[in-house]
């Protein structure tokens, strides 16, 4: 259905476009490649002047509150179990911390309070309330705790749409659209129908926002950073998503050579379905291993659809995060159970706990920190909080006689961490030895993601089965850059020679020792560097699902 829309819309650029018209050319940041061909929405939130009225019946006024944030949580619990059909659970969870945030106490409080001592009607409070928490959020230093300054603007003006009668659910209506926006939130990015939304160019925006990751999550097009204009809307555009580039009332020479960059798109991806089932060897014999990133139990399915050899990285966390209160052991020890038996002999490895940083959970009570991505996290939190961590080890344990798991310790930074965690396994085993509960021979590994794990890895390769270089975090801690910070998008820089040569020097370490050596970070997909990896000696590479193929295409193609 979406492709003869398409086709549609491509036949119907061709009829209206007329000589003497004139093309215009923008460029901004690509997050997802493709080519979408289709008409301009100019997506405005439709935001109303909130005027402040005087209230004689505080009570009342309080109560109509009270119910527009009930069925703001309905609406964002709706949103979360479509959200869950579309995209996943793990990109869905982002409207159970809006849920979250509607009932924080401070957010709450703040409304009810102005309501009661101000007597102001409830919109004038929750828009006020909300303008307040997103100036404190915007004005924090830490990148991820300003981002959030958003979702207070989303979950506020999601109350005030309810309190004033106004749907806040609109679509984009029945032909397939090019959305563009100053910026989406992630509650507008899921309820619009996929069927007909080809693609999104924003102002505004990051790699790492959530609205980002769904629209790679949907294989959309879209692109960050365009200078947009209102008078576009109702025009005929392409999103080249390959090269970071919109095309408004394209000509026919840009039409005709889009449109057949998104054939050879279509069968450059109907090509790589024949190379399922293949191996992931060179020409020249040098065999790799191909694994997939998950964050969850249904994220396995994609696994196995594009032929992934395992899972490289289990993000565990996504556990705790989905959770209201710490996961026991048994809820754990179902999911690890059902990953392993549905990879099917297949290897998972399973990073433990990595709560902190900008993934917060509120149960866990952490404290606010000037710097939380150096901070109290990961398994910082697992050898000071040993009660939660050996709940999980146990339930690991427990699951690896379902198949062939192996356990990985994030942020490592010290000999002293891995013989301390490798010391509660041991005594986990024998705790189940005496219990009669079998388990299997867990391979045990550890996370490259610091320049100090890197420059002692050949200590610690004595002391591990594997290595999992962390590309992501061993970058922005290499460059002191924050890979959140927009700002600093010019100068991040995962192919600088330092990060580089920290991933050379951790493969000759680990291979010294008789640890084989992957990595799961983002740059384990950059296909400009798959060849540089395999050179160096790189054991496995573990990508998002979608990107197995065409890894193993460019495999195969060397020599």
């Amino acid at each position: 259905m979406k492709r003869l829309l398409l086709l549609h819309w491509k036949h119907s650029l061709k009829r209206t476009y007329k000589k003497g018209d004139r093309m215009e050319t923008y460029t901004g940041k690509s997050i997802f490649n493709g080519i979408a061909t289709g008409k301009i929405l100019f997506f405005q939130k439709g935001q109303q002047p909130v005027t402040r009225v005087k209230i004689q019946d505080t009570e009342a006024e309080l109560k109509r509150y009270e119910e527009a944030s009930s069925l703001a949580a309905e609406q964002l619990n709706a949103l979360y179990e479509k959200a869950v059909r579309e995209v996943g659970e793990v990109n869905a969870a982002v409207f159970e911390v809006h849920a979250m945030m509607l009932e924080d106490d401070d957010y709450v409080e703040s409304i009810r309070n102005m309501i009661a001592t101000q007597q102001v009607n409830a919109e004038f409070a929750v828009a006020s309330t909300g303008d307040n928490f997103a100036k404190m959020f915007q004005d924090m230093e830490d990148e991820y705790f300003s981002a959030r300054a958003a979702d207070i603007k989303d979950i506020s003006e999601r109350l005030v749409n309810i309190l004033s009668g106004k749907d806040s659910s609109e679509g984009i209506g029945e032909e397939p659209v090019i959305v563009v926006a100053d910026d989406l939130a992630p509650s507008e990015t899921v309820q619009m129908d996929k069927e007909k939304l080809l693609a999104f160019v924003t102002r505004y925006g990051s790699a790492n926002s959530h609205t980002a990751i769904l629209a790679r999550t949907m294989n959309i097009p879209a692109l960050i950073g365009v200078e947009i204009s209102e008078s576009w809307n109702g025009k005929m555009a392409v999103v080249d998503g390959y090269t970071g580039t919109l095309y408004v009332d394209p000509d026919e020479e840009t039409l005709n050579r889009m449109e057949q960059k998104q054939e050879e798109d279509k069968k450059a991806r109907e090509l790589l379905l024949e190379l399922k089932g293949k191996e992931d060897i060179t020409a020249g014999g040098k065999k790799i291993r191909l694994y997939a990133n998950i964050g969850g139990v249904k994220d396995v399915g994609s696994v196995l659809a594009n032929d992934g050899a395992g899972i490289g990285l289990f993000r565990s966390e996504f556990l705790y995060l989905e959770s209201e209160d710490y996961p026991d052991e048994e809820t754990q020890f179902q999911a690890y159970k059902t990953v392993v038996e549905n990879m099917a002999g297949k290897k998972v490895i399973v990073r433990t706990l990595d709560i902190g940083a900008d993934k917060q959970v509120d149960y866990f009570h952490l404290d606010k920190e000037e710097n939380p991505a150096m901070g109290y996290r990961a398994i910082r939190i697992c050898l000071d909080r040993k009660e939660i961590f050996r709940t999980q080890l146990r339930a690991l344990l427990r699951a690896s006689a379902y198949g062939d798991l192996a356990v990985m310790y994030p942020m490592i930074i010290s000999v002293n961490e891995v013989r301390e965690a490798k010391a509660m396994v041991a005594s986990i085993k024998k705790e189940l030895d005496e219990q009669g509960i079998s388990y299997g021979d867990v391979e045990q590994g550890i996370m490259i993601e610091t320049p100090a794990a890197v420059m002692i890895s050949d200590l610690l390769a004595q002391e591990v089965d594997f290595f999992s270089i962390g590309t992501n975090d061993l970058t922005q801690y290499t460059l002191a850059i924050d890979r959140q910070n927009m700002k600093l998008d010019n100068i991040y820089d995962s192919h600088h020679p330092a990060v580089l040569r920290m991933i050379q020097m951790t493969v000759e370490n680990g291979h010294k020792q008789g640890c084989w050596v992957g990595i799961c970070g983002e740059l384990g997909a950059d296909l400009t560097l798959t060849e540089t990896f395999i050179q160096m000696g790189v054991d496995e590479l573990s990508v998002s699902p979608s990107f197995i193929l065409p890894i193993r295409k460019k495999i195969r193609e060397m020599k």
